[in-house]
């Protein structure tokens, strides 16, 4: 038998890291929300829309991968949990020194731990508990990556039209700045005039370049969220728009059944409750059975059981009981504030939404007036009936009414992803 035991032991093989840091663009990833066996063919050439970065973020995020793998520990447990525990054996010898008895005395004892067996299920119970939420954990943190890419492809979109607007800026007050220089040398303009375009074009330069790095961080960050190279150039599509209001009892209702988070805080909870459960098992003795044979000098053969147990008299696992209740009572609590800390964010979320919606349909309203303006200052001035100057300034204020049109607009795309977050939920499921 003691020969045979370690031919059923498993076997250490090395598994080195790899130096490499470049994960491979996926052309194919599983569809974020569909089957196992659903695929989403993306094209990272074509403009990506909010399902296909979502998608791509869950399944090639290396912190995803990694803790994917992570998660199999978990599993390992459960399965460490349900193992029998392995017998105990013994085997003496006491060699005859002296004396007239023909032969040595042998002992054997094979014992088993009763104790591991009774507490066996409330064990069981709580690997399995903690693999699910375990499991939790990671959908949520997947949840959590798409919501984040989803945001920084709104980010991006938003800061493409804002560079446009910032170098159509620049532009124009470098022209503008040209054609005063050329003036105040002429001695047509007077040098207050020249500095104050010049502070102007100075200060369209230091917007437009701020938001051509703002651009640059957003795209190395959505790279890095979806594993992607930092020098991969994607396209990202316009988001589709959400003209209803939701109500906010109705998302909390469904954020506090569907949300992963609060879905592992209910599984880590009944793990709790098996350890527990284990602590109050503890207290009973612990009984440990032995089978004792032996074989005296006198050639006298014995055979018979023997009975190991604790007396619980003075500590009877009491400290554990108290640690493992007061550890239950500090989960219901966490688990109580994530579900008012969830109602107050998703009001929150709903209330910034309905100001951006309010914000984006005033400033609607004026970039309308003030895009007419710029173009009717445009044609005044090829016609010469208005100097260039006040034409430039009219356009001005339309790209000005624009940004703050744009910002708008991405405050409302970035309210709804984040409602979107909080409820754990697309918003096509929400009812």
């Amino acid at each position: 038998m003691l020969c045979i035991a370690p031919c059923a032991c498993a076997r250490y093989a090395p598994d080195p890291l790899s130096v490499s840091a470049t994960p491979a663009g996926p052309a194919f990833v599983r569809e974020y929300g569909a089957s196992s066996a659903a695929t989403l063919a993306i094209d990272l050439s074509a403009p990506l829309d909010d399902r296909a970065i979502a998608s791509l973020a869950v399944m090639a995020n290396p912190d995803l991968k990694a803790l994917r793998v992570r998660t199999r520990v978990s599993d390992a447990q459960v399965f460490a949990a349900g193992l029998m525990p392995d017998p105990t054996i013994s085997l003496g010898v006491d060699h005859l020194l002296s004396g007239a008895d023909p032969v040595d005395a042998l002992t054997s004892a094979l014992g088993l731990d009763l104790n591991a067996l009774r507490t066996r299920g409330a064990v069981v119970a709580k690997a399995q508990a903690e693999r699910r939420q375990a499991r939790t954990d990671l959908v949520w943190a997947e949840w959590q990556t798409a919501g984040q890419a989803r945001l920084q492809a709104v980010r991006i979109d938003a800061l493409e039209r804002k560079v446009r607007l910032t170098d159509a800026s620049q532009m124009s007050t470098e022209k503008l700045l040209a054609r005063y220089v050329a003036a105040t040398r002429r001695g047509d303009v007077a040098a207050d005039a020249l500095q104050t375009a010049r502070i102007a074009a100075s200060d369209a330069g230091d917007v437009a370049r701020q938001a051509q790095k703002d651009l640059a961080a957003a795209r190395l960050e959505l790279n890095r969220l979806l594993g992607l190279p930092p020098q991969t150039m994607l396209t990202i599509a316009p988001a589709t728009p959400f003209n209803g209001m939701p109500d906010a009892d109705g998302l909390f209702a469904l954020a506090s059944t569907e949300r992963a988070d609060l879905r592992a805080l209910r599984d880590g909870y009944d793990a709790q409750e098996a350890a527990l459960r284990k602590a109050v098992l503890d207290q009973f003795p612990s009984l440990d059975l032995t089978v004792n044979a032996g074989r005296d000098t006198g050639k006298n053969v014995t055979l018979g059981p023997a009975i190991g147990f604790t007396l619980p008299l003075w500590n009877r696992n009491r400290g554990g009981v108290a640690v493992e209740t007061a550890t239950r009572a500090a989960l219901k609590a966490e688990y109580e504030a994530r579900l008012f800390q969830t109602r107050a964010e998703i009001a929150a979320a709903i209330s910034g939404l309905k100001v951006a919606r309010a914000q984006f349909g005033a400033q609607q309203a004026g970039l309308d007036g003030a895009t007419r303006f710029a173009a009717k200052s445009r044609k005044a001035a090829t016609r010469g009936d208005l100097s260039d100057a006040a034409a430039q300034t009219a356009e001005q204020v339309a790209r000005d009414r624009q940004m703050q049109s744009t910002q708008s607009a991405q405050d409302m795309a970035e309210q709804m992803i984040a409602l979107e977050l909080l409820t754990g939920m697309p918003r096509e499921q929400w009812k």
